[in-house]
């Protein structure tokens, strides 16, 4: 599957997608500023608490540049039904094309989804069937940043050794207070919202329902659950589970051969 950019035109989503951004610059420039490089400069940690910050810092980043700019699995205007899937079709009462079942039509983004979960502002994009694992890797890593950064925060004042070398006319060395308490704030809104976000979507996984389909309920349990190593190697597209944290590779569809839920 090659890496197609996929790009929602939509002013509010723009919106939210620059709020994310911001906190993301905010605490990327200021903890390695302001706590891990002038420690680390006087030997207070270990270089890995720095090479650690910024991975987790490039993977949420990368996470979210892909999520956002994946196509979620949007229909064609004239799609190839194969026979053997004629049935399992139907028509969009609204773009009048043919469609998959449990595919959804997004009217923010105009068109039909693929295994739509929801519309997402923050990453101005649909989540379906193609980007639905990267959704899940920005939600695990916003997390583990956030946390990173609010225990960091935390040991500035409470943990790590006072700095000798800190020259107290910089704006941020003034301002030290104040800044942390923006980045423990954000940090902690993040990490809730994102913990919410990312429980729920897992859960969902597990279940075989998307979020529209639990909203809409429109499913039925007739058939025999998955394990969840198979419900999540599905949405990742492989199973080998160290590629489920790895947002630099493409997808490939991975059909497993399962007496799935019907949906209604």
């Amino acid at each position: 599957m090659k890496l197609r950019l996929h790009f929602v035109v939509d002013p509010m989503g723009w919106f939210c997608m620059s709020m994310v951004l911001f906190v993301w610059l905010y605490n990327s420039f200021l903890i390695p500023k302001l706590v891990l490089l002038p420690h680390y400069a006087e030997g207070h940690i270990p270089a890995a608490f720095v090479v650690f910050y910024y991975l987790a810092s490039l993977l949420c980043v990368s996470a979210l540049f892909r999520a956002s700019t994946a196509d979620p699995g949007k229909l064609a205007q004239d799609p190839k039904i194969p026979l053997a899937e004629r049935d399992n079709w139907e028509l969009c009462n609204k773009c009048n094309i043919m469609r998959p079942k449990r595919s959804h039509h997004c009217s923010r983004c105009g068109h039909c989804v693929r295994r739509m979960d929801h519309h997402c502002p923050w990453i101005n994009n649909c989540v379906g069937e193609d980007n639905h694992w990267l959704f899940l890797q920005l939600c695990f890593y916003t997390q583990v940043l956030s946390l990173y950064t609010l225990v960091l925060d935390f040991c500035q004042y409470y943990y790590f050794q006072p700095l000798s070398s800190v020259d107290r006319a910089d704006i941020e060395v003034r301002h030290e207070l104040a800044l942390l308490r923006g980045s423990c704030f954000m940090g902690l809104i993040m990490f809730g919202g994102m913990s919410s976000l990312f429980y729920t979507q897992v859960k969902g996984i597990l279940a075989d329902a998307t979020t529209i389909e639990k909203m809409s309920h429109l499913l039925e349990d007739i058939g025999p659950r998955r394990s969840w190593q198979q419900a999540m190697a599905e949405v990742f597209g492989t199973r080998w589970k160290i590629l489920w944290f790895l947002p630099f590779r493409s997808r490939q569809p991975l059909r497993l051969n399962l007496t799935s839920r019907s949906h209604v």
